[in-house]
């Protein structure tokens, strides 16, 4: 059997959209060995992120797009790259790195994905998950009170300053441009984007899956 390059899959939507559940997903569901990368892992070291923007986890210039896009090409020509860490805990990047191997299927998830444009261009197929802005409050009111002991007054002063905004700006207005976009305020649409996954390695590829 001819080996192939791996398949990009760039799953995107607001915050509290549901789009890394649905990433989890369709990992777990998928028939062929898959690879999830979250783009949380490739925020720049807090050294190297200006000042204006310290805090603000959803403009695209906190991304380290260069490295990200660097090593999307060594995996799609079958190199393992190491995935970086970012510590959530001291809001920096870890020095732990892990290694990580080209899989015939690579999920990307991420809030600022398709806002990316030299990450864009290495997407096979581009989903979009459309959700609410009070499911999305919601949720993260729930997520951040639980996961991350913060209170709602300063969930809600983070959100009106950067979240919002930011989503306006970097993420909602690229919601067309996307191949496929599923719902994310009731069932996780997990066949669908299987499907839809199915169909693009079909297309980019003459070998039976």
């Amino acid at each position: 059997m001819i080996h192939q390059p791996p398949r990009f899959i760039g799953i995107c939507g607001g915050s509290g959209s549901g789009k890394s559940t649905l990433a989890q997903a369709v990992v777990s569901h998928s028939l062929k060995p898959t690879t999830l990368i979250s783009l949380d892992s490739y925020y720049h070291c807090k050294s190297n992120i200006p000042s204006t923007l310290r805090g603000n986890y959803d403009h695209p210039d906190t991304i380290d797009t260069p490295l990200l896009s660097e090593h999307l090409q060594s995996l799609r020509q079958g190199r393992a790259v190491d995935l970086p860490h970012y510590d959530f805990t001291i809001h920096d990047r870890s020095e732990h790195t892990q290694v990580l191997l080209p899989t015939p299927i690579i999920i990307l998830d991420g809030i600022l994905l398709f806002a990316l444009p030299t990450v864009m261009k290495h997407l096979d197929l581009s989903i979009y998950v459309d959700t609410p802005s009070d499911i999305r409050l919601a949720r993260r009111i729930q997520r951040d009170t639980r996961e991350r002991g913060r209170t709602v007054d300063d969930i809600l002063e983070q959100y009106f300053a950067t979240v919002r905004p930011m989503h306006e700006c970097y993420v909602e207005p690229y919601r067309l441009q996307a191949d496929v976009i599923v719902a994310g305020d009731g069932e996780l649409e997990v066949d669908t984007v299987l499907a839809a996954i199915h169909s693009c390695l079909h297309a980019t590829t003459s070998v039976y899956f």
